[in-house]
Parts: C-alpha cells; sequence; structure tokens
C-alpha cells in the first residue's frame, strides 16, 4: 500500500486525526479516519509475593470505572521504558529495579496508530504517588487467582491489563 493522501482533521496534545488514502499496485484503494498516538507504556508491577497492582480510574469514553495496569502515553522524544518508568511512580508512587518487556501490540489498528508496550516492573520499592491534576486513581494489590477470575467474569474490561496479565501468566510467572 502506498499513502497518496493524508489531510489533517483535528489534532490535541494526546493525538491527530487525518483523513487518509492509500492504493496498492493493484489499484485497490482504501480512505480512513486515522488516529495518530504517540504510544503508550504498560506496567505490570509485580511484588516480592507475586501480587499484581492494578489502578482504577474512571474512564470517559466507557463510562465507568475500570481495574487496569498503570500506564500512560509517550512524552515526545521519550522511549516507552522511560515513559514506563515515570508513569509508575506518577500513577502508584513505586520505582522498580528490574524491567522486562512483556509485549508490544496495536489495541485497535483498524483506525488506531498506538503502539502500546507492557513492561514487567519488579523489585519494587514504595513512594508517593504523583498523578496528574486530571487523575483520580486508587491503588490495590490483587493475587493472580484474583485477576484471573476478574477476567474470567468480566470484572476487568481493560485490554491492556488482559494482555498483559496472561502474557506474564504463560510465559513469565514461573521465572
Amino acid at each position: 500500500m502506498k499513502l497518496i493522501s493524508s489531510k489533517e482533521i483535528t489534532k490535541n496534545r494526546l493525538f491527530t486525526v487525518t483523513w487518509d488514502r492509500a492504493v496498492d499496485p493493484d489499484g485497490f484503494e482504501i480512505e480512513r479516519a486515522i488516529v495518530h498516538h504517540r504510544g503508550s507504556a504498560v506496567m505490570m508491577p509485580v511484588d516480592e509475593k507475586r501480587r499484581i497492582l492494578l489502578v482504577r480510574q474512571y474512564r470517559l469514553p466507557a463510562r465507568r470505572f475500570l481495574w487496569e495496569l498503570p500506564a500512560g502515553s509517550v512524552d515526545p522524544g521519550e522511549k516507552p521504558l522511560q515513559t514506563a518508568r515515570r508513569e509508575l511512580v506518577e500513577e502508584t508512587g513505586y520505582r522498580a529495579k528490574k524491567w522486562t518487556r512483556l509485549a508490544v501490540f496495536y489495541p485497535s489498528p483498524g483506525f488506531l496508530s498506538e503502539k502500546m508496550t507492557i513492561y514487567l516492573a519488579t523489585g519494587l520499592t514504595a513512594g508517593e504517588a504523583k498523578p496528574m491534576e486530571d487523575e483520580r486513581i486508587a491503588t490495590h494489590w490483587f493475587t493472580a487467582k484474583e485477576i484471573d477470575d476478574m477476567i474470567r467474569t468480566g470484572k476487568i474490561l481493560d485490554a491492556k491489563t488482559t494482555i498483559g496479565f496472561l502474557k506474564w501468566k504463560r510465559y513469565f510467572a514461573g521465572k
């Protein structure tokens, strides 16, 4: 596919929306509104008791409170790991000694360019959270069984949390 046109529709501090047209060598053409996002870093804090720290906050697009892994948008000039380190402190107050990449994925590639990178954060040290002015975040430690049950019963609806937890459980929890 070759991009043949892109027109900016709107822009804000988090993303830009464009109307894009692309064509392949056979002449097949597609048009889409694309939300361009710098990407996000997601942290899966796991303590020495193998509990996972989740955050609970109101998500306006979902119109509900959600339990989820902490996460944040990559700032200009940042790498996802830098974002993960910054956001873990901001949202939870914790710092991690060891960081391991768990997963990289596109949450909704049909219209969104955002790439999410999930990191396992271990060797945790507690500190004071520094949430942004528009964030009201509660934190709680959960056992793996509790999170597994919450995913199974639909109490966790957040995709990054489900992906991170299941990837950790399948490939990293035994290490």
